[in-house]
C-alpha cells in the first residue's frame, strides 16, 4: 500500500469520527436545552396561577402562600430578568402590608413578569408588559 493510500484512510477515518462526535454533541446540547426549555415552561405556568392570586377577583391567601414557596425555587431557573421583577412585587407587597396595594401598578409589574417570562422561554418578543391583559372572572 503507497503513502497516499494511508493517507486518505487514516484522513477518512479522522473526519468520521469527528463528524460523528459533534453530532452527538450537538444532539446532547439540543436535547439539554429542550429539557431546560420544557422545565421551565411547566414551572412558568404554575407561577401564572399562582399570580392570579395578588390580582382583582381571584385574590387568594392560599395562593399567594403557594407563590411565596415558589418563589425561592426561582433562583434556581429563571432568568435575571425574571427574578428582579418578581422582587418588584414582591417589594410593592412588603411596603403596602397594612394597606391595599395599587391595583394598577400591581397588574403592571404581573404584567412584567409574564413579559419577562415570555422573553426567558422565546428569547425574542415584540410584546410588551402592556400587552398583557388580567381579565377578572366572576362566577355567580
Amino acid at each position: 500500500m503507497d503513502y497516499k493510500n494511508l493517507l486518505l484512510i487514516f484522513g477518512s477515518l479522522i473526519v468520521a469520527t469527528a463528524s460523528s462526535y459533534l453530532t452527538y454533541y450537538f444532539t446532547i446540547k439540543s436535547k439539554q436545552k429542550e429539557s431546560i426549555l420544557k422545565f421551565k415552561e411547566e414551572k412558568y405556568s404554575n407561577l401564572i396561577i399562582f399570580l392570579q392570586g395578588f390580582v382583582g377577583n381571584t385574590v387568594n391567601a392560599e395562593t399567594k402562600r403557594k407563590f411565596f414557596e415558589e418563589q425561592y425555587k426561582f433562583w434556581l431557573y429563571s432568568s435575571d430578568g425574571v427574578v428582579k421583577s418578581i422582587n418588584e412585587l414582591v417589594k410593592l407587597i412588603a411596603e403596602n402590608r397594612e394597606k391595599e396595594p395599587d391595583q394598577k401598578l400591581g397588574k403592571k409589574l404581573i404584567g412584567n413578569i409574564i413579559f419577562e417570562m415570555r422573553k426567558d422561554l422565546l428569547k425574542k418578543t415584540k410584546l410588551s408588559h402592556e400587552d398583557f391583559i388580567y381579565t377578572d372572572v366572576i362566577y355567580k
